[in-house]
């Protein structure tokens, strides 16, 4: 349960809520996007015209582990988990999200495999940000497509070291449970 709500934190930290109030223009859901959140409104305006919206039934895969990413979502409403498949094809439930979080975001910078599939546990809108559209904005506003490209690489950085915190906990953890089975 404690490693549960790390883990959710890992992903929830770097993301705010937004409020369920539908009206917000798609500038003001960017604007609570801590990767976004230091751009100027014009910015956001820019970065909007790349931004698409998509509607996710429940059970749906918004993706799946070992697919090139592609694009960053962007949760504006429902509920989608992460989820890693194991040796028994099941599905275990590695975090929660729900309106405001982001995933995906690794996606932004390179094609590598997903390394978890992110399924949708109910109705739930997205925002979809595209790598070929971050890189043609880094291209036509480089100013714009670096501050994104900063921020990206500060979350990929803070959950890194996050996860090998959690690393090194686990196996201090294993030692302990094996000095007290070799003690038995």
């Amino acid at each position: 349960m404690e490693e549960e709500i790390k883990t959710k934190a890992l992903w929830k930290d770097y993301s705010r809520e937004l409020t369920s109030n539908k009206d917000k223009s798609l500038v003001e859901i960017l604007k609570k996007i801590p990767l976004l959140s230091t751009l100027g409104k014009r910015e956001l305006k820019t970065i909007s015209k790349f931004a698409y919206e998509r509607t996710f039934e429940t059970n749906e895969f918004v993706f799946q582990t070992g697919q090139p990413g592609a694009a960053m979502f962007i949760i504006k409403e429902g509920e989608v988990k992460i989820v890693k498949e194991n040796s028994d094809e099941e599905y275990i439930e590695i975090t929660k999200l729900s309106a405001g979080d982001i995933f995906g975001e690794l996606a932004l910078l390179d094609s590598s495999p997903r390394s978890a599939g992110a399924l949708v546990s109910k109705p739930t809108k997205a925002i979809a940000i595209f790598r070929e559209d971050l890189n043609k904005l880094l291209e036509t506003h480089p100013d714009i497509g670096g501050k994104i490209m900063m921020h990206l690489a500060v979350i990929t950085g803070k959950r890194l070291k996050e996860t090998t915190n959690q690393l090194i906990q686990m196996e201090n953890e294993m030692n302990l449970l094996r000095k007290k089975l070799d003690e038995k």
